[in-house]
């Protein structure tokens, strides 16, 4: 495991995460408590999200403080009053990483218009509305940073999931739309774009050998990818390293798409 870097700049510093509490957001939580900042993120799974607030708490080294909250996200008006909390109780949101989303398997022919709206609930409307809701903050700090997480399955055309794929796409030109809106402001918006990592998750239900045969083939590096990896681009992003970096698509994805 390669060590993590480390930026002075994120103690203290409030960053809001949604869908934190297992899976990739789990693995950005861990990375911006273990910099010291404060972290409050909201997920629907309260157990998990309970957990993690108990085992940062008890690690020996010291993290920054946490704050978990159960929310679903495409409860736009929970979603506002949860990041409200967070203001509260650690202060004004310096940065964002819009992490919820959902893969669900479906095919073109068994999506309703309610799925529809569903799917572009969880996978898209809530990250405009949670920028949307932490910019004022970040205006009046002088700036900020704004992480739309995205994904390479619409860039490798991947199958079993065109609603998934079709908003994962549309991030991209939110990211874009907001970073040169909200630019004036210092805020920067830029895209963390994840190739296929091994989650629980993804480990329990879609890699399968078949699977590994394939990200075999089309990675240019080899090894699997962990939510370390996707962690520690975000920190770079949040961090005042990355001041001059907005509107672009970050992907780690070890070369496939």
């Amino acid at each position: 495991m390669t060590s993590t870097a480390h930026y002075p700049c994120l103690a203290g510093r409030v960053v809001f995460i949604t869908g934190g509490a297992s899976g990739i957001g789990e693995g950005l939580v861990r990375a911006f408590a273990a910099q010291h900042a404060k972290v409050g993120f909201i997920d629907i799974n309260e157990a998990a999200g309970c957990a993690l607030v108990d085992q940062l708490a008890s690690a020996p080294s010291g993290q920054g403080q946490t704050l978990f909250q159960v929310c679903n996200v495409t409860d736009t008006a929970a979603l506002k009053q949860a990041l409200a909390r967070v203001r509260q109780a650690l202060g004004p949101v310096s940065v964002l990483i819009n992490n919820a989303a959902s893969d669900q398997r479906h095919t073109i022919d068994e999506v309703t218009p309610a799925y529809f709206d569903h799917a572009v609930a969880i996978n898209l409307k809530h990250q405009f509305f949670a920028a949307q809701a932490v910019a004022p903050d970040m205006q009046a700090q002088g700036g900020g940073s704004i992480i739309n997480v995205g994904s390479t399955s619409w860039m490798i055309k991947a199958a079993g999931y065109p609603l998934y794929a079709s908003c994962k796409a549309a991030v991209h030109g939110l990211t874009r739309a907001l970073a040169r809106d909200l630019g004036a402001s210092r805020i920067r918006v830029n895209t963390l774009v994840p190739g296929w990592v091994m989650t629980r998750r993804q480990l329990e239900l879609w890699v399968t050998p078949e699977a590994e045969l394939e990200i075999d083939a089309a990675q240019c590096l080899p090894g699997r990818l962990q939510v370390q990896d996707v962690a520690q681009m975000a920190l770079f992003l949040a961090s005042d390293q990355a001041r001059m970096c907005t509107a672009q698509d970050f992907v780690v994805d070890a070369g496939w798409s």
